[in-house]
């Protein structure tokens, strides 16, 4: 992914955990826009019959993290997103929160990732999308 960095930027500030939910509400106005109505995505009947067993958020929804994070968060104002590389790991589903790390490992290069965040102390956080600059 690249970046145009709001010149304000604080360059000490190297990391950002950023907890994020999509409800099934914000899937189907999603799928409304964009005109993606994949029954994947919007059928539970259907979803239950693909190994995913019940509806998945859009990819592209997921990914929508990004965006938020770096135009508002971190870098934030004044930051242009100008491009994404990403890797879909596991599907993501409405309704479960998951925590998405940013970390920048250079000021010319940055890396991305969302991990789903534990349920219990018990569930292992697992990679569900990653992003990274090309």
């Amino acid at each position: 992914m690249a970046l145009w960095i709001n010149p304000g930027y604080d360059r000490r500030q190297v990391k950002l955990l950023h907890t994020c939910f999509r409800s099934a509400r914000q899937m189907s106005r999603f799928a409304e826009v964009t005109g993606d109505v994949n029954p994947v995505h919007l059928d539970p009947a259907y979803a239950a019959t693909t190994p995913f067993r019940k509806p998945i958020l859009h990819g592209f929804l997921s990914a929508s993290v990004f965006s938020k994070v770096f135009g508002t968060i971190f870098p934030g104002h004044g930051t242009i997103y100008v491009s994404q590389e990403m890797s879909f790991k596991r599907p993501m589903y409405p309704g479960e929160r998951y925590t998405a790390t940013f970390t920048i490992g250079r000021l010319t290069r940055r890396k991305v990732r969302s991990l789903l965040k534990p349920e219990s102390p018990m569930k292992e956080a697992r990679c569900v999308l990653k992003g990274w600059e090309r």
